[in-house]
């Protein structure tokens, strides 16, 4: 049950997390895994020291996680694998594959310094430069859906993404706002063409700005702007519900008064029922079972917390954590991993000592899964499209490289398990939580063990449990979450 929550509230546990936990009462464990605001925010203090996995700088440049995108995608996989807050990050990825944003377009206008802190800045990096995107996500991860909405639609990535830029009262631009309600909010099916005409209409004058040293890539920011002189000032009219009252119409408003528009279309989509089922279905599916169809019940539980608890994101968590179907075996390994996810439980599980994250750039790319480069609007597609021919063989030469770099290490902890193979196996079996083998399989691993006479040393422990490794975590068993 441990793993199972440490697997699913974060990106796994390492040996020292399984130790850090062990004996504590599994509704603790949740409680404070999802009331983490007091724990520790000094992972970024921990780049570069040896006791932790490690980062790559480029040639002659220091580590720039604020302006170099390959820098930032490192920080963010150090902090899946060492933040004493997991479900924060976890939650980050959630909401960056809902808010799906992509780097590569960014940069092609604005280029890559700008484009990063677009992406993930962090403010203390820069004075007067606002959060990236992610660090935004971050900080609404388990708050106010309305707040984290509103925040997207005034964030300069997503500005730029959707083209609001572009939005103005004698041209509507409708991307943002068919996909503030397609994608983010009611979900197809609750909204109509003249919906998002009226939603594009709303969000006319949102714009973004660069500030700083503009002569200077690495000293200038974009920040949002509301262009009053762009907005349309008309009434815009819905076929759903505006206000409580059930007024459908946001009224005719003075340009300078204009945001105001946004912010009552965003606080209906947010109360909108259709949304909380959706957040709720979608929140299941990612933390409980995308096997199989979702437990109504649990779903409609999630939905009325969300709505009872002033669309607060953590009472849903709260419903969804403390729920039967969370903590029911049979719900165990119902979720195909995503890469980023195998990448960073298999690094967890396996040690990090002499490894650096830099070496799953490539590999999660031929996987299918780069930070910050979702493939378009509707972000990745979940499921079992994970797990094709092609991916699979780049999750088993990752594995194979992981546990050839790790193998000292292994063969060190494997050591009180030495007297024969099976013990091994079956530490290793455990080590490495799987949705199960089969009896053939295990024997095959058996025997892989006994392929020369078993005699536990140094040297045969050296070859034998790295070579183990790479057939647990590269096999499809271990591809589940």
């Amino acid at each position: 049950m441990l793993e199972h929550i440490l697997r699913r509230m974060g990106f796994g546990a390492s040996p020292a997390d399984l130790a850090l936990w062990a004996g504590v009462p599994i509704d603790t464990v949740i409680d404070r895994l999802l009331n983490y605001e007091s724990a520790s925010t000094d992972h970024d203090a921990k780049i570069g020291s040896p006791e932790y996995v490690g980062i790559t700088t480029s040639a002659g440049n220091p580590f720039s996680a604020n302006t170099l995108i390959n820098d930032a995608r490192q920080r963010w996989l150090f902090r899946m694998i060492h933040s004493q807050r997991p479900l924060e990050e976890k939650m980050a990825m959630f909401w960056h594959n809902h808010f799906a944003t992509a780097y590569s377009k960014l940069a092609g206008a604005v280029g890559q310094e700008r484009a990063t802190r677009l992406m993930d800045n962090d403010p203390s990096s820069l004075e007067g430069s606002p959060a990236g995107q992610i660090q935004v996500l971050r900080q609404f991860a388990t708050g106010s859906f309305p707040g984290m909405l509103l925040a997207m639609a005034k964030d300069p990535a997503m500005v730029y993404y959707l083209d609001s830029q572009l939005n103005t009262r004698t041209r509507p631009q409708e991307n943002f706002g068919r996909e503030v309600m397609e994608l983010f909010s009611l979900g197809i099916g609750n909204y109509t063409e003249a919906d998002v005409y009226a939603a594009a209409r709303v969000f006319t004058g949102f714009n973004w700005q660069i500030l700083g040293d503009r002569a200077l890539a690495t000293a200038s920011y974009y920040t949002f702007l509301y262009r009053a002189a762009d907005h349309d000032t008309n009434a815009k009219t819905f076929t759903f519900a505006i206000y409580p009252d059930g007024g459908k119409t946001i009224p005719a408003r003075a340009a300078a008064a204009g945001e105001q528009d946004a912010l009552d279309l965003i606080l209906a989509l947010a109360r909108h029922p259709a949304t909380a089922r959706r957040l709720a279905t979608r929140l299941y599916q990612f933390f409980v079972n995308e096997t199989s169809v979702p437990d109504a019940a649990l779903v409609n539980a999630m939905a009325n917390s969300y709505l009872g608890n002033n669309y607060n994101i953590k009472a849903v968590l709260r419903t969804l954590f403390q729920s039967q179907q969370f903590r029911n075996p049979a719900n165990f390994f119902q979720r195909y991993s995503w890469p980023i996810e195998y990448v960073v439980r298999a690094i967890k599980e396996t040690g990090w000592t002499g490894f650096t994250v830099n070496s799953v750039m490539t590999p999660l790319t031929n996987m299918g899964q780069q930070l910050y480069e979702p493939p378009d609007v509707n972000g990745w597609e979940l499921g079992p499209g994970w797990i094709s021919t092609s991916s699979m063989l780049s999750r088993m030469n990752f594995a194979v490289t992981l546990a050839a770099n790790q193998r000292f290490n292994l063969a060190r902890d494997a050591q009180p398990h030495r007297a024969t193979p099976d013990r091994v196996l079956q530490y290793m079996l455990a080590r490495f939580p799987n949705m199960g083998f089969t009896s053939t399989a295990t024997n095959a691993m058996t025997d892989y063990l006994r392929s020369t006479a078993w005699t536990g040393t140094d040297a045969q422990l050296q070859t034998r449990v790295p070579g183990l490794t790479r057939l647990i975590v590269g096999s499809g068993e271990y591809q589940f979450n």
